[in-house]
């Protein structure tokens, strides 16, 4: 490893530090995701601002790339360069910078001094540099910035000449070793922390900005002694050196724990790197003059058009962010430096226009001139998404095909959780500022790990801090909401709050947050303490003490009925949302259908868009009241009993399919045959054994419960899942599944009497062989053509099967020669591939296999497409080869996911069918797949 003149071992020193993280340093490879460049520009590691564009994104990460965009436009960026994604993978993979760095590095670096007319760090003048992780994706889990690069002892002076303010040299000295030790050389930032706040004590004074020069050496020279105590070395004073250790501390930042878990929450890929952005320090805390805030083109939280964000006078940019100082409106930049705020405007009109989207801007204003420090294409709330990309359809900047590219179904999902009632709301303990929408009730909790903690035993929690950072990753997204005394809209509980979708309310300043002491106190000296219940309102920014009730969406009402999107007073959401709907509706291929099991959620399936019933689960229909029919079944012993308890069983069947035929009339219904195993629907063995058992000691047995414990032993399996079940019930007890399809046979029989338009598809689950369904298959068509014979009708039923065997998968050339369908159960075929019960494995090892990067995502959540989803593509090939009008569809909750209903599209099923909540989420993923190809889509995860 090279070292250089008057520097430690640093590759030790990472590695220690590395090893107390607990930090991988080999990324986890699951995409290649090469720039589009030439071969000769692939190996060059550093680019110029003014050598980059937009759309190298892989290469020079989202900052440098959006760097690059607005220098190419003529605005005022401060010059800089940019090390690619490929020297942090080359770094990330070999424990070393790539050979060639150092000098590309030097060669950029002499350019950008030539530019300035001074030297990085020179002694009579300084040129300073801030340092900044910039990976594809934004990403609150990768290093913070480090400000003030350059700074020495001995160049301290330098600007304070320079500058002609001796504090303002000073604070920004103090700044580089508090963010330099914190975030490079790993010391515990609260060290730093707290020894500002002892000298404001000692002060008197409430911020940092009411500190003089005196103050700021005395914090200088007791934070470099926090750092040698800390990390067994001075602060390092070669300016070089400095920078080049926070180039690879951005380098070691890529495979953090907080990175790696906002990785996988956010299915971003490992294999990415990240690049670092070296630019010419700007400052905005040199006087009343100068500050420093962010811009939204558009508000993130509702999609309105108007001046949004926040600024901060005297301030560099961490202020903003950290929301250590309480920020005042942008707006009321126009009052504070009109000049400046104009322009703003101007730009911030110049970018939203060029981008086509929402953008999320950076700005530093030095001694009244403006500087644009970094743009990216913003990250909004649903809500937001929804407006705004209607909004853009109507100004004629995107299409149609574009905007369904801008919303998602995660976002609509989002948009159907229920609100706050505002009639019944109770006292307000505090408002704060609407950070991210939402209605969110939970237990108080006052850090991350308790979170975390309580998340899991299955706790609903709020988190509340001063301000978030993001060592509070982790907690933010095991809570429900997140509830901060200090910051704004851009600080960072805002800004990760929007990504996840999660409720935020920030800057509560009314709330006075203890976290040592666990409890916060509320105007009136109303105090919360950790596990008291809070609520918090992300739409309006009001906090409640206690639970608040909820109330439906409107978007809900909408889906319902209930709410016309074209009414007067529609609302401006719920239009959105239609409009959007409408267009996927006329884009997609794939159909939607619902699971349901009864006429009611099939009437609410209806509402909400379904065409059709996917899964109707029959067992359903055998609880309750009826169970005791089933039981006289099971306890059969002769023919007669048997065909006794059928015949009861036989009318109630009838009724349910009636009513659901009429509830989907015109519209497919598909009716799995009875599917779980036979103990399920007798008493629990334990507590049956007890009460046979206590009857006896009082000689009272009762000849049924001694029948039924009987049975219950006789059908006793030791993983009943994979036991008897399924086609298996149909073939071993006589008459079950031809009871089933006399009912639908003469439920559809009615129905067509009553001139309604049944179009019934019969499912035989858990087939494993084709001669099981040729067997079950043939006793259905004589049972059909029975009842047509008899009823005089001709009932166009059709007989398919639940593919959700490897076996099946495997055979389903076979199987289709049988089958006029398939449906493919991807719970259970799940279940079948990986060899584990979900019922087992969620409660048991699934969190350790996420948190290791095991898996990505649940496989019960999204599919698993290497594995399941190979199945499932190989079983839709082999059985349309065999039967080319083999109808294919998906019956597992996968077809409710949005990922999931991405790759069914690709694999070319004909439908996918979900609880009917998730109808609408469908709807839109499935346009979005078959749109995909149209519109480009935009990086705003």
């Amino acid at each position: 490893m090279r070292m250089y003149p008057g520097t430690f071992d640093l590759g030790m020193f990472l590695a220690v530090r590395a090893e107390s993280r607990h930090e991988e340093t080999i990324p986890v490879p699951e995409e290649q995701h090469v720039a589009q460049v030439s071969p000769k520009a692939r190996q060059k590691l550093v680019y110029d601002f003014h050598e980059g564009n937009k759309d190298l994104k892989d290469l020079l990460g989202g900052k440098g790339a959006n760097l690059a965009e607005m220098t190419n436009l003529g605005l005022p960026v401060p010059p800089g360069f940019t090390i690619t994604t490929e020297a942090c993978k080359e770094y990330l993979e070999t424990g070393d910078e790539p050979k060639a760095l150092r000098d590309e590095v030097s060669a950029h670096l002499d350019a950008l001094e030539q530019q300035m007319g001074k030297k990085l760090g020179q002694k009579n003048d300084p040129l300073l540099v801030s340092v900044r992780s910039g990976a594809k994706f934004s990403m609150p889990g990768m290093m913070d910035t480090v400000l003030n690069i350059g700074l020495s002892d001995a160049s301290v002076t330098g600007l304070t000449a320079q500058s002609g303010d001796e504090r303002f040299a000073w604070d920004s000295y103090r700044r580089l070793i508090q963010m330099f030790g914190k975030t490079v050389l790993g010391v515990d930032g609260e060290l730093f922390e707290d020894a500002l706040d002892e000298a404001k004590k000692a002060k008197g004074v409430a911020t940092d900005v009411e500190l003089e020069a005196k103050d700021l050496k005395k914090l200088v020279k007791l934070f470099k002694g926090i750092v040698s105590r800390e990390t067994g070395r001075d602060f390092p004073q070669d300016p070089r050196e400095q920078m080049d250790l926070a180039v690879r501390a951005v380098f070691e930042s890529w495979n953090t724990d907080r990175a790696k878990l906002y990785r996988r929450q956010e299915r971003i890929p490992h294999d990415l790197g990240t690049a670092v952005n070296v630019c010419s320090m700007v400052f905005g805390n040199l006087g009343p003059d100068s500050g420093t805030g962010v811009a939204f083109t558009r508000d993130p939280a509702s999609g309105h058009q108007g001046v949004y964000g926040d600024y901060l006078q005297n301030a560099q940019g961490e202020d903003v962010v950290a929301g250590i100082r309480n920020t005042v409106p942008l707006a009321e930049l126009e009052n504070v430096d009109k000049k400046s705020y104009d322009q703003l405007m101007q730009i911030m009109e110049t970018l939203e226009t060029h981008y086509k989207d929402l953008c999320d801007i950076e700005f530093t204003i030095e001694r009244g001139k403006l500087w644009m420090l970094q743009t990216r294409v913003g990250k909004r709330t649903a809500a937001a998404a929804f407006r705004i990309a209607t909004q853009l359809v109507d100004q004629g900047l995107i299409d149609e095909a574009e905007a369904l590219q801008r919303v998602t179904g995660h976002q609509l999902a989002q948009l159907m959780f229920p609100r706050f009632d505002s009639d019944h709301a109770g006292d307000t303990l505090a408002r704060g500022i609407a950070a991210s929408p939402g209605a969110a009730v939970g237990k108080a909790v006052f850090d991350s790990y308790t979170a975390i903690k309580w998340s899991r035993s299955g706790e609903k929690v709020i988190l509340i801090r001063r301000e978030t950072n993001p060592d509070d990753l982790d907690g933010m997204i095991a809570a429900e909401g997140i509830l901060t005394s200090r910051g704004g809209k851009t600080s960072h509980a805002a800004v990760v709050a929007r990504g996840m979708g999660k409720t935020c309310v920030c800057g509560a300043e009314e709330l006075e947050v203890d976290t040592k002491r666990r409890q916060l106190t509320a105007p009136g000296g109303i105090v919360i303490d950790e596990g008291d219940l809070i609520s918090i309102d992300g739409s309006s920014g009001k906090v409640y003490q206690g639970e608040v009730p909820v109330v439906p969406s409107p978007v809900v009402e909408y889906f319902e009925g209930r709410m016309h999107a074209g009414a007067e007073d529609a609302d401006e959401l719920v239009a959105s949302v239609h409009r959007m709907m409408a267009y996927a509706d006329r884009v997609r291929r794939l159909r939607v259908r619902a699971n349901a099991d009864n006429a009611e959620d099939a009437a609410r399936a209806r509402r909400f868009g379904a065409q059709g019933i996917g899964l109707c689960r029959t067992e359903h229909m055998f609880l309750g009241e009826r169970r005791q029919h089933v039981e006289r079944l099971i306890l059969a012993e002769s023919d007669k009993e048997r065909e006794a308890a059928l015949e009861e069983l036989t009318p109630l069947q009838k009724g349910d399919f009636v009513q659901l035929f009429e509830a989907m009339d015109g519209l497919p219904v598909t009716v799995r045959l009875l599917d779980p195993p036979l103990h399920e629907f007798l008493p629990d063995i334990t507590e049956l054994s007890v009460r046979v058992a206590l009857a006896e000691s009082r000689k009272d047995a009762n000849e049924n419960d001694l029948r039924l414990l009987q049975a219950v032993h006789r059908l006793h399996e030791q993983n009943p899942m994979l036991g008897l079940r399924g086609v298996r019930l149909g073939l071993v007890i006589p008459g079950l599944f031809a009871m089933q399809v006399r009912a639908i046979a003469e439920a559809a029989a009615d129905r067509l009497d009553a001139n309604g338009d049944p179009r019934a598809e019969i499912m035989i689950p858990l087939v494993g062989t084709v001669q099981e369904l040729e067997l079950v298959r043939d006793e259905a068509e004589q049972v059909i053509a029975e009842v047509e014979a008899r009823r005089g009708v001709d009932l166009k039923l059709t007989l398919g099967t639940m593919i959700e065997l490897p076996r099946a998968a495997l055979t389903a050339a076979q199987i289709a020669e049988s089958a006029d369908f398939f449906s493919f159960g991807t719970n259970d075929l799940t279940q079948t591939v990986w060899g584990f019960s979900r019922d087992d494995v969620e409660a048991s090892f699934f969190t350790a296999y996420l948190e290791r990067g095991i898996f990505g995502v649940s496989p019960f959540e999204t599919i698993d497409r290497d594995g399941v989803g190979a199945l499932v593509r190989s079983a839709s090939e082999a059985g349309r080869a065999t039967r080319p009008d083999l109808k294919l569809g998906v019956c597992g909750e996968h077809g409710g996911d949005p990922e999931s209903v991405h790759f069914f599209h690709e694999v070319g099923l004909d439908y996918v069918s979900c609880s009917p909540f998730r109808i609408p989420v469908a709807r839109l993923e499935a346009a979005r797949a078959a749109s995909a190809g149209n519109g480009g889509g935009s990086d705003h995860r």
